[in-house]
Protein backbone atom coordinates (compact mmCIF):
# COMPACT_ATOMS: atom_id res chain seq x y z
CA UNK A 1 0.00 0.00 0.00
CA UNK A 2 3.25 2.50 0.33
CA UNK A 3 4.73 1.51 -2.57
CA UNK A 4 6.28 4.03 -4.75
CA UNK A 5 4.21 3.96 -8.18
CA UNK A 6 6.30 5.85 -11.00
CA UNK A 7 4.18 6.97 -14.13
CA UNK A 8 5.44 8.91 -17.49
CA UNK A 9 5.57 12.84 -17.14
CA UNK A 10 3.41 13.42 -19.55
CA UNK A 11 1.13 11.33 -18.20
CA UNK A 12 1.18 12.99 -14.61
CA UNK A 13 0.97 16.41 -16.68
CA UNK A 14 -1.84 14.97 -18.66
CA UNK A 15 -3.88 13.94 -14.87
CA UNK A 16 -2.88 17.60 -13.42
CA UNK A 17 -4.83 18.93 -16.19
CA UNK A 18 -7.75 16.92 -15.83
CA UNK A 19 -7.74 17.56 -12.11
CA UNK A 20 -7.64 21.67 -12.97
CA UNK A 21 -10.06 21.25 -15.20
CA UNK A 22 -12.70 19.25 -12.58
CA UNK A 23 -12.10 22.05 -10.38
CA UNK A 24 -12.77 24.64 -12.53
CA UNK A 25 -15.74 23.32 -13.87
CA UNK A 26 -17.03 21.93 -10.26
CA UNK A 27 -16.32 24.60 -8.39
CA UNK A 28 -14.77 27.50 -9.70
CA UNK A 29 -17.33 28.23 -12.62
CA UNK A 30 -20.35 27.45 -10.63
CA UNK A 31 -19.58 29.90 -7.80
CA UNK A 32 -18.00 33.07 -10.17
CA UNK A 33 -21.42 32.30 -12.07
CA UNK A 34 -23.88 32.28 -8.85
CA UNK A 35 -22.12 35.71 -7.80
CA UNK A 36 -22.14 37.56 -10.88
CA UNK A 37 -25.62 36.33 -10.71
CA UNK A 38 -26.66 37.48 -7.41
CA UNK A 39 -24.73 40.92 -8.60
CA UNK A 40 -27.09 41.37 -12.07
CA UNK A 41 -30.03 40.36 -9.53
CA UNK A 42 -29.11 43.22 -7.23
CA UNK A 43 -28.77 45.65 -10.47
CA UNK A 44 -31.89 44.25 -11.51
CA UNK A 45 -33.75 44.44 -8.31
CA UNK A 46 -31.94 48.47 -8.47
CA UNK A 47 -32.82 49.48 -11.64
CA UNK A 48 -36.30 48.54 -12.10
CA UNK A 49 -37.10 50.49 -8.60
CA UNK A 50 -35.18 53.36 -10.43
CA UNK A 51 -36.58 53.26 -14.31
CA UNK A 52 -40.15 54.66 -15.65
CA UNK A 53 -39.64 51.58 -17.86
CA UNK A 54 -39.25 48.24 -15.85
CA UNK A 55 -36.77 46.19 -17.71
CA UNK A 56 -38.78 43.53 -19.83
CA UNK A 57 -38.56 39.77 -19.13
CA UNK A 58 -37.97 39.10 -22.35
CA UNK A 59 -34.80 41.67 -22.40
CA UNK A 60 -33.86 39.39 -19.53
CA UNK A 61 -34.50 36.17 -20.84
CA UNK A 62 -31.48 33.64 -21.50
CA UNK A 63 -30.08 34.12 -25.06
CA UNK A 64 -29.67 30.85 -25.96
CA UNK A 65 -34.29 30.19 -25.10
CA UNK A 66 -34.24 33.73 -27.28
CA UNK A 67 -32.42 31.78 -30.10
CA UNK A 68 -34.87 28.62 -30.04
CA UNK A 69 -38.17 30.48 -29.77
CA UNK A 70 -37.16 32.53 -33.31
CA UNK A 71 -35.85 29.51 -34.53
CA UNK A 72 -38.94 27.62 -34.04
CA UNK A 73 -41.49 30.48 -34.77
CA UNK A 74 -44.22 29.29 -36.85
CA UNK A 75 -43.18 32.17 -39.40
CA UNK A 76 -39.72 31.40 -39.57
CA UNK A 77 -40.41 28.02 -39.86
CA UNK A 78 -42.82 28.62 -42.90
CA UNK A 79 -39.73 30.37 -44.38
CA UNK A 80 -37.56 27.80 -44.35
CA UNK A 81 -40.35 25.13 -45.81
CA UNK A 82 -40.84 28.31 -48.62
CA UNK A 83 -37.42 28.40 -49.19
CA UNK A 84 -36.27 24.50 -49.53
CA UNK A 85 -39.26 24.05 -51.50
CA UNK A 86 -38.34 26.89 -54.12
CA UNK A 87 -34.67 25.85 -54.36
CA UNK A 88 -34.77 22.38 -53.54
CA UNK A 89 -32.72 22.99 -50.49
CA UNK A 90 -32.39 20.00 -47.71
CA UNK A 91 -34.00 20.94 -44.96
CA UNK A 92 -31.30 20.64 -42.72
CA UNK A 93 -29.23 23.00 -44.91
CA UNK A 94 -31.65 25.56 -44.61
CA UNK A 95 -32.17 25.64 -41.03
CA UNK A 96 -28.69 25.45 -40.12
CA UNK A 97 -28.63 29.29 -42.27
CA UNK A 98 -31.55 30.11 -39.96
CA UNK A 99 -29.51 29.18 -36.80
CA UNK A 100 -26.93 31.19 -38.27
CA UNK A 101 -28.75 34.28 -39.06
CA UNK A 102 -30.39 34.22 -35.26
CA UNK A 103 -27.46 34.17 -33.91
CA UNK A 104 -25.87 36.87 -35.51
CA UNK A 105 -29.17 39.06 -34.88
CA UNK A 106 -30.08 37.69 -31.01
CA UNK A 107 -28.48 40.16 -28.49
CA UNK A 108 -27.42 38.65 -24.65
CA UNK A 109 -28.06 41.91 -22.50
CA UNK A 110 -26.36 41.93 -20.01
CA UNK A 111 -27.95 44.15 -16.99
CA UNK A 112 -24.97 44.54 -14.79
CA UNK A 113 -22.60 45.21 -17.78
CA UNK A 114 -25.05 47.87 -19.06
CA UNK A 115 -25.81 49.61 -16.28
CA UNK A 116 -22.64 49.26 -14.52
CA UNK A 117 -19.79 49.46 -17.10
CA UNK A 118 -21.51 50.85 -19.85
CA UNK A 119 -23.00 53.41 -18.42
CA UNK A 120 -20.19 55.22 -16.33
CA UNK A 121 -17.37 54.31 -19.87
CA UNK A 122 -20.38 56.07 -21.75
CA UNK A 123 -20.63 59.11 -19.27
CA UNK A 124 -17.14 59.23 -19.56
CA UNK A 125 -16.39 59.20 -22.71
CA UNK A 126 -19.31 61.45 -23.58
CA UNK A 127 -18.11 63.96 -21.09
CA UNK A 128 -13.85 63.97 -21.99
CA UNK A 129 -14.83 64.53 -26.04
CA UNK A 130 -18.17 66.78 -25.58
CA UNK A 131 -19.63 69.12 -23.25
CA UNK A 132 -22.99 67.13 -23.28
CA UNK A 133 -25.95 68.65 -22.34
CA UNK A 134 -29.55 67.43 -22.41
CA UNK A 135 -31.45 70.06 -24.01
CA UNK A 136 -35.43 70.22 -24.43
CA UNK A 137 -37.39 67.54 -23.34
CA UNK A 138 -41.36 67.57 -24.05
CA UNK A 139 -41.71 66.33 -20.12
CA UNK A 140 -45.43 66.58 -19.52
CA UNK A 141 -45.90 64.36 -22.89
CA UNK A 142 -43.02 61.82 -22.05
CA UNK A 143 -44.77 61.69 -18.39
CA UNK A 144 -48.16 60.57 -20.19
CA UNK A 145 -46.71 57.78 -21.97
CA UNK A 146 -47.93 54.50 -20.47
CA UNK A 147 -45.32 52.33 -18.62
CA UNK A 148 -46.05 49.64 -20.18
CA UNK A 149 -46.05 50.42 -23.90
CA UNK A 150 -43.49 49.44 -26.44
CA UNK A 151 -41.03 52.55 -26.83
CA UNK A 152 -39.00 53.09 -29.73
CA UNK A 153 -36.67 56.17 -29.67
CA UNK A 154 -36.01 57.39 -33.40
CA UNK A 155 -33.34 59.98 -34.03
CA UNK A 156 -31.11 61.18 -36.98
CA UNK A 157 -27.82 59.81 -37.35
CA UNK A 158 -24.72 62.14 -37.27
CA UNK A 159 -22.06 60.32 -35.56
CA UNK A 160 -21.05 56.55 -33.91
CA UNK A 161 -20.75 58.74 -30.99
CA UNK A 162 -24.86 58.81 -31.38
CA UNK A 163 -24.93 55.11 -29.78
CA UNK A 164 -23.11 56.74 -26.26
CA UNK A 165 -24.39 60.00 -26.22
CA UNK A 166 -28.50 58.81 -26.28
CA UNK A 167 -28.19 55.50 -24.01
CA UNK A 168 -25.78 57.87 -21.44
CA UNK A 169 -28.59 60.53 -21.20
CA UNK A 170 -31.77 58.21 -21.63
CA UNK A 171 -30.21 55.45 -18.75
CA UNK A 172 -32.05 57.34 -16.40
CA UNK A 173 -35.46 56.59 -18.17
CA UNK A 174 -34.64 53.63 -20.06
CA UNK A 175 -32.49 50.39 -21.14
CA UNK A 176 -32.26 50.82 -24.89
CA UNK A 177 -31.65 48.31 -27.47
CA UNK A 178 -30.08 49.47 -30.35
CA UNK A 179 -30.08 48.65 -34.21
CA UNK A 180 -26.97 48.22 -35.09
CA UNK A 181 -24.92 47.56 -38.64
CA UNK A 182 -22.60 45.50 -39.83
CA UNK A 183 -19.79 47.72 -39.15
CA UNK A 184 -20.01 46.38 -35.68
CA UNK A 185 -19.72 43.20 -35.99
CA UNK A 186 -15.70 42.88 -35.81
CA UNK A 187 -14.41 41.36 -32.70
CA UNK A 188 -14.40 42.21 -29.35
CA UNK A 189 -16.97 44.82 -30.51
CA UNK A 190 -19.18 42.74 -31.45
CA UNK A 191 -19.53 40.80 -28.29
CA UNK A 192 -19.69 44.14 -25.97
CA UNK A 193 -22.37 45.83 -28.04
CA UNK A 194 -24.56 42.35 -27.84
CA UNK A 195 -23.70 42.05 -24.06
CA UNK A 196 -25.14 45.63 -24.54
CA UNK A 197 -28.49 44.82 -25.90
CA UNK A 198 -28.16 45.29 -29.26
CA UNK A 199 -28.95 43.69 -32.70
CA UNK A 200 -27.05 43.68 -36.05
CA UNK A 201 -28.91 44.28 -38.58
CA UNK A 202 -27.57 43.66 -42.65
CA UNK A 203 -28.88 47.18 -43.98
CA UNK A 204 -29.21 46.11 -47.70
CA UNK A 205 -29.58 42.21 -47.31
CA UNK A 206 -31.55 41.04 -50.39
CA UNK A 207 -31.56 37.63 -48.90
CA UNK A 208 -35.81 37.07 -48.02
CA UNK A 209 -34.87 34.21 -45.45
CA UNK A 210 -32.65 36.41 -43.13
CA UNK A 211 -35.53 39.28 -43.99
CA UNK A 212 -38.10 36.76 -42.08
CA UNK A 213 -35.87 35.83 -39.07
CA UNK A 214 -35.16 39.95 -38.26
CA UNK A 215 -38.18 40.79 -38.97
CA UNK A 216 -39.54 38.14 -36.23
CA UNK A 217 -36.80 39.00 -34.24
CA UNK A 218 -37.94 42.84 -34.16
CA UNK A 219 -42.23 42.23 -33.92
CA UNK A 220 -41.04 39.91 -30.69
CA UNK A 221 -39.14 42.30 -29.27
CA UNK A 222 -41.67 44.79 -29.82
CA UNK A 223 -44.53 42.93 -28.76
CA UNK A 224 -42.48 41.97 -25.55
CA UNK A 225 -42.08 45.84 -24.44
CA UNK A 226 -38.29 45.59 -25.47
CA UNK A 227 -37.26 49.51 -25.76
CA UNK A 228 -35.32 50.28 -29.07
CA UNK A 229 -33.57 53.13 -30.43
CA UNK A 230 -33.80 53.00 -34.37
CA UNK A 231 -32.21 55.79 -37.13
CA UNK A 232 -34.56 55.81 -39.73
CA UNK A 233 -31.90 57.15 -42.19
CA UNK A 234 -30.16 53.71 -41.94
CA UNK A 235 -26.92 55.41 -41.91
CA UNK A 236 -24.92 58.48 -40.98
CA UNK A 237 -25.25 61.58 -42.80
CA UNK A 238 -22.98 62.39 -44.95
CA UNK A 239 -23.83 66.21 -45.75
CA UNK A 240 -25.06 67.07 -42.53
CA UNK A 241 -28.78 66.96 -44.06
CA UNK A 242 -31.10 64.28 -42.83
CA UNK A 243 -31.64 61.72 -44.91
CA UNK A 244 -34.97 60.26 -46.30
CA UNK A 245 -35.93 57.66 -44.10
CA UNK A 246 -35.62 53.81 -44.79
CA UNK A 247 -39.10 51.94 -44.23
CA UNK A 248 -37.54 48.47 -43.29
CA UNK A 249 -37.58 48.35 -39.55
CA UNK A 250 -40.61 50.45 -39.41
CA UNK A 251 -42.24 48.17 -41.58
CA UNK A 252 -41.45 45.40 -39.07
CA UNK A 253 -42.87 47.05 -35.97
CA UNK A 254 -46.67 48.32 -37.22
CA UNK A 255 -47.00 45.14 -40.11
CA UNK A 256 -48.41 43.48 -36.60
CA UNK A 257 -49.31 46.29 -34.79
CA UNK A 258 -52.53 45.65 -32.55
CA UNK A 259 -54.25 48.70 -31.45
CA UNK A 260 -56.07 46.68 -29.36
CA UNK A 261 -53.28 45.02 -27.37
CA UNK A 262 -52.34 45.89 -23.83
CA UNK A 263 -49.26 47.38 -25.75
CA UNK A 264 -49.36 51.02 -27.52
CA UNK A 265 -46.34 51.37 -29.90
CA UNK A 266 -44.96 54.59 -29.63
CA UNK A 267 -41.97 56.62 -31.32
CA UNK A 268 -40.03 59.23 -29.56
CA UNK A 269 -38.52 61.59 -31.82
CA UNK A 270 -34.89 62.26 -31.00
CA UNK A 271 -32.77 65.64 -32.29
CA UNK A 272 -29.17 65.07 -31.93
CA UNK A 273 -26.58 67.86 -33.17
CA UNK A 274 -22.60 68.25 -32.34
CA UNK A 275 -20.63 71.55 -32.33
CA UNK A 276 -17.97 68.09 -34.06
CA UNK A 277 -18.07 65.44 -35.38
CA UNK A 278 -15.39 63.21 -35.31
CA UNK A 279 -15.73 61.42 -38.36
CA UNK A 280 -16.95 64.31 -40.78
CA UNK A 281 -14.13 64.70 -43.57
CA UNK A 282 -14.77 61.12 -43.78
CA UNK A 283 -18.24 61.08 -44.16
CA UNK A 284 -17.74 63.63 -47.01
CA UNK A 285 -15.33 61.79 -48.92
CA UNK A 286 -18.38 59.60 -49.67
CA UNK A 287 -20.02 62.74 -51.44
CA UNK A 288 -16.55 62.40 -53.66
CA UNK A 289 -17.39 59.33 -56.28
CA UNK A 290 -13.27 60.10 -57.45
CA UNK A 291 -11.83 60.43 -53.53
CA UNK A 292 -9.74 56.54 -53.37
CA UNK A 293 -11.31 54.08 -51.38
CA UNK A 294 -9.57 53.62 -48.03
CA UNK A 295 -9.28 50.60 -46.60
CA UNK A 296 -9.31 48.95 -42.60
CA UNK A 297 -5.57 49.55 -41.90
CA UNK A 298 -5.91 53.20 -43.24
CA UNK A 299 -8.63 54.00 -41.00
CA UNK A 300 -7.05 52.69 -38.06
CA UNK A 301 -4.17 54.99 -39.02
CA UNK A 302 -5.50 57.96 -38.87
CA UNK A 303 -7.34 56.85 -36.08
CA UNK A 304 -4.36 56.46 -34.16
CA UNK A 305 -2.76 59.86 -35.52
CA UNK A 306 -6.32 61.56 -34.49
CA UNK A 307 -5.47 60.26 -30.71
CA UNK A 308 -1.87 60.85 -30.97
CA UNK A 309 -2.71 64.44 -32.08
CA UNK A 310 -5.30 65.00 -29.14
CA UNK A 311 -2.81 63.56 -26.57
CA UNK A 312 0.27 65.66 -27.27
CA UNK A 313 -2.34 68.77 -27.12
CA UNK A 314 -3.79 67.24 -23.65
CA UNK A 315 -0.18 66.85 -22.03
CA UNK A 316 0.81 70.26 -23.47
CA UNK A 317 -1.89 72.08 -22.48
CA UNK A 318 -3.37 73.31 -25.21
CA UNK A 319 -6.34 70.80 -25.87
CA UNK A 320 -9.95 71.60 -26.30
CA UNK A 321 -12.82 69.50 -25.66
CA UNK A 322 -14.67 69.14 -29.50
CA UNK A 323 -17.76 71.97 -28.14
CA UNK A 324 -21.30 70.84 -27.38
CA UNK A 325 -22.84 67.74 -27.61
CA UNK A 326 -26.88 68.30 -27.00
CA UNK A 327 -29.94 66.02 -27.24
CA UNK A 328 -33.48 67.29 -27.62
CA UNK A 329 -36.52 64.31 -26.89
CA UNK A 330 -40.14 65.69 -28.65
CA UNK A 331 -43.61 64.90 -28.34
CA UNK A 332 -44.02 61.14 -28.39
CA UNK A 333 -46.06 59.36 -31.51
CA UNK A 334 -48.73 57.21 -30.53
CA UNK A 335 -50.00 54.17 -32.90
CA UNK A 336 -52.73 53.70 -31.72
CA UNK A 337 -53.99 57.25 -31.70
CA UNK A 338 -52.24 57.37 -35.04
CA UNK A 339 -54.93 54.02 -36.02
CA UNK A 340 -57.45 55.57 -34.69
CA UNK A 341 -57.13 58.79 -36.55
CA UNK A 342 -56.71 57.43 -39.67
CA UNK A 343 -58.53 54.30 -39.74
CA UNK A 344 -56.18 51.91 -40.89
CA UNK A 345 -55.58 48.66 -39.01
CA UNK A 346 -52.04 47.70 -40.97
CA UNK A 347 -52.39 44.19 -39.88
CA UNK A 348 -55.20 44.21 -42.31
CA UNK A 349 -54.02 45.86 -45.14
CA UNK A 350 -51.89 44.52 -48.46
CA UNK A 351 -48.35 44.94 -48.95
CA UNK A 352 -49.03 48.00 -51.61
CA UNK A 353 -51.50 49.95 -48.98
CA UNK A 354 -49.56 49.19 -45.57
CA UNK A 355 -46.42 50.76 -47.35
CA UNK A 356 -48.21 53.85 -48.20
CA UNK A 357 -48.99 54.35 -44.24
CA UNK A 358 -45.62 53.81 -42.86
CA UNK A 359 -44.51 55.94 -45.30
CA UNK A 360 -46.88 58.56 -43.98
CA UNK A 361 -45.43 58.14 -40.77
CA UNK A 362 -42.07 57.74 -41.23
CA UNK A 363 -42.66 61.27 -42.90
CA UNK A 364 -44.42 62.40 -39.77
CA UNK A 365 -41.41 61.27 -37.54
CA UNK A 366 -38.83 63.04 -39.82
CA UNK A 367 -40.36 65.97 -39.80
CA UNK A 368 -40.90 65.62 -35.58
CA UNK A 369 -36.90 64.58 -35.52
CA UNK A 370 -35.69 68.13 -37.94
CA UNK A 371 -38.48 70.47 -35.53
CA UNK A 372 -35.93 68.82 -32.34
CA UNK A 373 -32.91 69.00 -33.44
CA UNK A 374 -30.73 71.05 -31.31
CA UNK A 375 -29.45 74.62 -32.45
CA UNK A 376 -25.81 74.35 -31.77
CA UNK A 377 -23.18 77.15 -31.98
CA UNK A 378 -21.35 76.15 -34.58
CA UNK A 379 -24.52 75.45 -36.44
CA UNK A 380 -25.12 79.13 -35.77
CA UNK A 381 -22.37 80.43 -36.82
CA UNK A 382 -21.28 78.08 -39.67
CA UNK A 383 -24.85 79.38 -41.20
CA UNK A 384 -23.69 83.02 -40.84
CA UNK A 385 -20.52 82.94 -42.50
CA UNK A 386 -22.00 81.17 -45.10
CA UNK A 387 -24.16 83.76 -46.01
CA UNK A 388 -21.59 86.47 -46.77
CA UNK A 389 -18.42 84.13 -47.03
CA UNK A 390 -16.40 86.03 -50.11
CA UNK A 391 -16.62 89.85 -48.03
CA UNK A 392 -16.33 87.98 -44.82
CA UNK A 393 -17.59 89.47 -41.37
CA UNK A 394 -16.15 91.56 -38.26
CA UNK A 395 -16.96 90.20 -34.77
CA UNK A 396 -19.44 92.72 -34.64
CA UNK A 397 -21.57 91.91 -37.61
CA UNK A 398 -20.95 87.94 -37.17
CA UNK A 399 -22.40 88.75 -33.74
CA UNK A 400 -25.62 90.71 -35.14
CA UNK A 401 -26.66 87.93 -37.81
CA UNK A 402 -26.14 85.18 -34.95
CA UNK A 403 -28.51 87.17 -33.03
CA UNK A 404 -30.91 87.57 -35.46
CA UNK A 405 -30.69 84.02 -36.53
CA UNK A 406 -31.46 83.30 -32.80
CA UNK A 407 -34.26 85.41 -32.61
CA UNK A 408 -35.96 84.04 -35.90
CA UNK A 409 -35.29 80.43 -35.34
CA UNK A 410 -36.89 80.69 -31.47
CA UNK A 411 -39.63 82.83 -33.24
CA UNK A 412 -40.40 79.69 -35.36
CA UNK A 413 -40.38 77.02 -32.65
CA UNK A 414 -36.68 76.20 -33.06
CA UNK A 415 -34.91 74.74 -29.44
CA UNK A 416 -31.72 76.63 -29.56
CA UNK A 417 -28.84 75.75 -26.82
CA UNK A 418 -27.35 79.06 -25.64
CA UNK A 419 -23.94 77.85 -23.42
CA UNK A 420 -24.54 79.51 -20.12
CA UNK A 421 -27.37 81.70 -21.39
CA UNK A 422 -25.09 84.14 -22.63
CA UNK A 423 -24.87 84.65 -26.64
CA UNK A 424 -21.35 86.58 -26.96
CA UNK A 425 -20.01 83.32 -25.93
CA UNK A 426 -21.66 81.33 -27.74
CA UNK A 427 -20.38 82.93 -30.83
CA UNK A 428 -17.42 82.94 -28.90
CA UNK A 429 -17.37 79.34 -28.55
CA UNK A 430 -18.87 78.30 -32.05
CA UNK A 431 -16.06 80.81 -33.69
CA UNK A 432 -12.63 79.39 -31.94
CA UNK A 433 -14.02 75.71 -32.79
CA UNK A 434 -14.01 76.75 -36.32
CA UNK A 435 -10.38 78.96 -36.09
CA UNK A 436 -8.81 76.12 -34.18
CA UNK A 437 -9.56 73.33 -37.02
CA UNK A 438 -8.86 76.04 -39.87
CA UNK A 439 -12.23 75.64 -41.26
CA UNK A 440 -12.99 79.42 -40.93
CA UNK A 441 -10.05 82.18 -41.34
CA UNK A 442 -9.19 85.77 -39.62
CA UNK A 443 -7.79 88.63 -41.55
CA UNK A 444 -7.77 91.79 -41.55
CA UNK A 445 -10.36 91.74 -38.42
CA UNK A 446 -12.52 89.59 -40.87
CA UNK A 447 -13.53 86.36 -40.75
CA UNK A 448 -14.36 84.82 -43.61
CA UNK A 449 -14.49 80.78 -44.40
CA UNK A 450 -11.50 78.99 -46.27
CA UNK A 451 -12.66 78.53 -49.60
CA UNK A 452 -11.10 74.54 -49.53
CA UNK A 453 -13.03 73.93 -46.21
CA UNK A 454 -16.16 75.86 -47.42
CA UNK A 455 -17.99 71.96 -48.01
CA UNK A 456 -16.93 71.14 -44.11
CA UNK A 457 -18.58 74.77 -42.59
CA UNK A 458 -21.90 73.68 -45.12
CA UNK A 459 -22.17 70.19 -43.48
CA UNK A 460 -22.70 71.74 -40.15
CA UNK A 461 -24.72 74.63 -41.43
CA UNK A 462 -26.90 71.86 -42.90
CA UNK A 463 -27.99 70.23 -39.38
CA UNK A 464 -29.86 73.08 -38.66
CA UNK A 465 -31.20 73.67 -42.57
CA UNK A 466 -34.67 71.93 -41.76
CA UNK A 467 -35.11 74.91 -39.07
CA UNK A 468 -34.04 77.59 -41.64
CA UNK A 469 -36.81 76.12 -44.40
CA UNK A 470 -39.47 76.89 -41.64
CA UNK A 471 -37.96 80.02 -40.48
CA UNK A 472 -38.27 81.18 -44.32
CA UNK A 473 -42.30 79.62 -44.54
CA UNK A 474 -42.74 81.55 -41.71
CA UNK A 475 -41.30 85.00 -42.78
CA UNK A 476 -42.21 84.24 -46.16
CA UNK A 477 -38.36 84.10 -47.12
CA UNK A 478 -35.76 81.95 -48.69
CA UNK A 479 -34.13 79.71 -46.32
CA UNK A 480 -30.97 82.31 -46.17
CA UNK A 481 -30.22 84.34 -43.10
CA UNK A 482 -31.10 87.77 -43.85
CA UNK A 483 -27.83 90.16 -44.39
CA UNK A 484 -27.49 92.67 -41.06
CA UNK A 485 -24.69 95.62 -41.13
Amino acid sequence: MTATVTIPTWFFVVLLVLALWALLERVLVPGVRWYLRRRVNRVIGEINTRLNIELPQFKLTRREVLIDRLFHDPKVQAAIARECSENGLPRDVVASRVDRYAREIVPAFNAYLYFRVGYWLGKALAKLLYRVRLGYTDTAALAAVNPRSSVVFVMNHRSNMDYVLVAFLAAERVALSYAVGEWARVWPLQQLIRSMGAYFVRRNSGDALYRTVLQRYVQMAVEAGVPQAVYPEGGLSTDGKLRPPRLGLLDYMLKTFDPAAERDLVFIPVGINYDRVLEDRTLMRKLDPAAPRRGVFYAVARTGAFAASNLWLILTGRWYRFGYACVNFGKPISMRDYVKRAGADFRQLGDEARHREVERIAAQIMEAIARIVPVLPVSLVATALLHDREAGLSELALKSVVYDLIMRLEKAGAHVYVPRGDLDYAVAVGLRMLLLRRIVEEQDGLYRADPAETTLLEYYANAIEPLLATVAAHAGLSPTVSKTA
